[in-house]
């Protein structure tokens, strides 16, 4: 099965994060936060402005982005735990 987000959505896939601090301390599963980092799956086409035109999103499959704690809706699609959001909820991508 395949999912195709519509408009201004994007699907993102958490990113893992260390399991270790600094430190060297291991962190058990139950201490963890959830991570605020992503790959980006999939994007719609994109959201449409007051014309009616269609504004092209700036993410694209393959982005590592951040985004808020909170934001998006949790999905599983194929056994993956995945977030859909709006482009908006996304605060920036890593390069490099």
């Amino acid at each position: 099965m395949s999912f195709r987000p519509l408009h201004d959505r994007v699907v993102v896939e958490r990113v893992d994060s260390e399991e270790k601090t600094a430190g060297g301390i291991i962190i058990p599963d139950t201490a963890k936060e959830k991570p605020s980092e992503g790959l980006v799956v999939s994007v719609g086409p994109g959201a449409r402005d007051d014309s009616g035109n269609v504004r092209a999103l700036d993410v694209k499959a393959g982005d590592r982005v951040l985004f808020g704690k909170w934001s998006g809706t949790e999905v599983k699609v194929d056994g993956k735990d995945l977030l859909i959001m709006k482009e908006s909820d996304i605060m920036g991508v890593i390069e490099g």
